[in-house]
């Protein structure tokens, strides 16, 4: 169970290290199951998977999909995709665009207020693949407006603040249809991280299962051990299987490093377990 970790970004999309160096991080935290899910991007599985083989591992293909539901967004994660399927990648390539589109705005609400220079050092920071708010944070960092992450988010880049702007991502079905057509499962990600309620959860797990999602994050490292709980019970109630994910970004970037996440409740039935390729690794 410990081997496995099914959420992680690399510097193709928000994270610090190349898809080759994370591998590498995640073999010496003792990870041998490991999917690759950059932000609206598969850029970096095949380097990835490349290392994984020579590291004795098994990468997972994989992509986090950007969803607005109800005027909220959400992240979908897609597992054993194929990230060559054209729909796939022509719904990424769309996401990655109007990311640019949303960086200008950013840009111009910071100007607003007196920071100069967002977008360039952001897109200085930026990968050649996508733009983030996450490469906004660490310019903002950087020029001292903020002391860290979880502050500068608090205070410029989310709902209210002067960074903050409106987007429209991908709809939910279609993050779960280009999902599926390209042979993928859709998992919900990090859902504690949403600002739902009980009653919006159930709404957004009814609506993903009938759309063919087939599992949920239920331990995330962004999740306390209440959340975890929370989820597994949910997991079971609405039939998904459960899958689990470290989010890791970096050193010193993310909830908390590969190899320390918790084991998936019992009961919970891992979103790998019908995978004949992994269940070696994963024992």
């Amino acid at each position: 169970m410990f081997s496995v970790d099914l959420h992680a970004h690399s510097r193709i999309s928000d994270g610090q290290l190349a898809p080759r160096e994370l591998v590498r991080h995640a073999a010496a935290r003792g990870v041998r199951v490991l999917a690759l899910t950059d932000h609206d991007d598969v850029a970096g599985v095949a380097e990835a998977r490349e290392e994984a083989s020579c590291q004795g591992m098994h990468l997972v293909s994989g992509v986090e999909i950007s969803v607005t539901w109800r005027g909220r967004t959400i992240h979908v994660v897609g597992l054993r995709i194929d990230e060559t399927h054209p729909v796939l990648q022509a719904g990424l390539a769309r996401l990655r665009a109007s990311r640019v589109e949303r960086a200008r705005r950013i840009a111009q609400e910071l100007e607003r207020i007196g920071i100069s220079g967002s977008l360039e050092g952001a897109m200085a920071l930026a990968s050649e693949h996508i733009i983030s708010r996450t490469h906004f944070a660490r310019f903002l960092i950087e020029q001292g407006h903020a002391a860290d992450m979880r502050g500068v988010f608090r205070k410029y880049l989310v709902k209210g603040k002067p960074g903050y702007v409106e987007h429209i991502w991908a709809g939910l079905d279609e993050a779960v249809a280009w999902i599926q057509g390209a042979g993928g499962v859709a998992v919900i990600a990090h859902p504690g991280r949403y600002d739902l309620g009980p009653r919006l959860m159930r709404e957004l797990f009814a609506e993903f299962l009938e759309l063919g999602g087939c599992a949920v994050e239920v331990v995330s490292g962004s999740h306390s051990q209440d959340e975890i709980l929370r989820f597994a019970q949910l997991a079971r109630e609405f039939g998904f299987k459960a899958s689990r994910g470290s989010d890791y970004h970096g050193p010193g970037h993310g909830y908390v490093d590969m190899g320390r996440l918790a084991a998936l409740p019992p009961g919970c039935v891992p979103v790998w377990h019908d995978w004949p390729e992994v269940l070696p690794a994963a024992a």
